[in-house]
């Protein structure tokens, strides 16, 4: 047991911890690299991180607050390499020992999966790995372009699959380099010479490898190649559980090699089989539609049939009635009954005409004896009116002037002479009276 100091007071737990958490938060920030062991979070309530970091001869609890986490760009697991900055604290409740990380970074192996990472996100928001923008590859490849290193055995390894399954698919090979900084630059090439020769499909092929080894197909030129390839692109570049940035934009991904052989050339016994069945399929298929389409037939020359049988009837009822007719039976009938109306209406003319006559007479007569009866009182009114006008006429004709004793004279051009002085001693002039006229010479004008 600790002797206590001469004159020190003891203390409570909470000032032991208060005091321990005061002389650790005065450390300073600290950078720490060491590999993630025992990771729990982010925790399902406060987003928290919480894991032990390590080296070989030591460890310390870690922890990554929600908002530090949100920040990392990758996803802390066991076994990452981490590079850690932050400071040492005390948790009060506890009095544990922690080591609160303001910045995470990954580091080693784990720093190019965080790049890596960063990658796929950005061509992935540029979709480049939209399902809809890739290009659907045949079922059956007839002839298939391999780009990959041809140092190695995976060459002969699809040779030997697309020989095993189907030896009717026709092989081109493209080299390059699968690994190291100048691969990228080498696969595109190779990628470029095979769509030149529009292959069906182009296998791009890997053994396997570490990250490492397997990082040419993360490089974001040979991402951008294979999205612009215009033949469809099959990976298999056999690195498990780890999937290139190649095999998210491709058009089709394998785990290995010997997969990505397999998926572009059905084995050749099964498309026999497939062909048997659909063969039979055809068969089954062909015969249904002639069986519908002859009981179709049939339905069209019942219908056909029963409809001609229709028509023909109605046709023979109305030839009949045509064939009943009078005049197609006795042509003469028509002739005949003109003949009949005419007598009928000659015999009707020659009684109505006396008739007619006898009427006629009959209202002239009535006309005739009312004329005689209305004649005396139509004269009476005409004769009085002409009298009086003859009368009115009388008094105002010239004759009876003349005949009270008045004359008119007329000059020699024939004017009547209304005023003396129109006259001069010599002139001719002629004097109409009321019984006879006579001829004078003027011999004096009086005023």
């Amino acid at each position: 047991m600790a002797e206590k100091g001469e004159g020190q007071a003891p203390l409570s737990v909470s000032d032991a911890v208060a005091l321990a958490k005061g002389a650790v938060s005065a450390w300073p920030t600290l950078v720490v690299n060491g590999e993630v062991s025992g990771f729990r979070g982010p925790n399902a309530r406060s987003g928290h991180c919480y894991f032990e970091v390590k080296d070989d001869g030591a460890s310390m609890s870690v922890i990554v607050w929600r908002g530090t986490a949100a920040k990392m760009g990758f996803e802390l697991r066991d076994g990452l390499a981490v590079q850690l900055t932050g400071k040492f604290d005390i948790y009060k409740a506890s009095g544990k020992l922690s080591f609160v990380a303001s910045k995470v970074e990954a580091a080693g192996e784990g720093l190019l999966r965080q790049q890596v990472a960063e990658l796929a996100r950005a061509l992935e928001r540029e979709g480049l790995m939209d399902p809809a923008r890739k290009r659907h590859v045949p079922v059956f490849c007839s002839r298939v372009c391999v780009v990959t290193s041809l140092s190695g055995s995976v060459i002969e390894d699809v040779k030997r699959t697309l020989a095993r399954r189907n030896p009717l698919v026709e092989i081109d090979v493209v080299g390059c380099s699968v690994q190291g900084a100048d691969a990228p630059a080498t696969i595109i090439r190779a990628l470029g010479t095979a769509a030149a020769s529009r292959p069906d499909a182009i296998l791009l092929v890997r053994g396997g490898g570490s990250f490492e080894d397997l990082m040419c197909f993360n490089d974001e030129g040979l991402a951008r190649a294979i999205a612009a390839c215009p033949v469809p692109v099959v990976t298999g570049i056999g690195h498990e559980p780890d999937t290139t940035i190649a095999d998210m934009v491709a058009d089709r991904r394998a785990s290995t090699p010997t997969a990505a052989a397999e998926s572009v050339a059905p084995a050749i016994d099964e498309v026999e089989r497939q062909m048997l069945q659909r063969q039979v399929r055809l068969g089954r298929a062909m015969s249904a539609a002639l069986e519908v389409r002859a009981q179709r037939v049939d339905a069209l020359a019942k219908l056909a049939r029963s409809t001609v049988e229709s028509e023909l009837s109605r046709r023979r009822v109305a030839l009949d009635a045509l064939g009943a007719r009078r005049c197609l039976v006795d042509p003469l009938a028509p002739l005949h009954d003109r003949i009949s109306d005419l007598a009928q209406t000659e015999e009707r003319l020659h009684d109505a005409i006396p008739r007619s006559l006898a009427r006629e007479e009959q209202g002239v007569s009535r006309v005739a004896s009312r004329l005689v009866e209305l004649a005396p009182r139509l004269t009476r009114p005409a004769e009085s009116t002409l009298a009086r006008l003859a009368a009115s006429l009388d008094a105002l004709s010239p004759l009876s002037v003349l005949a009270r004793g008045y004359a008119i004279a007329r000059d020699g051009a024939g004017h009547v002479v209304k005023d003396a002085s129109e006259l001069a001693a010599g002139d001719e002039v002629r004097v109409l009276l009321g019984a006879g006229s006579f001829e004078a010479t003027v011999t004096n004008v009086c005023d």
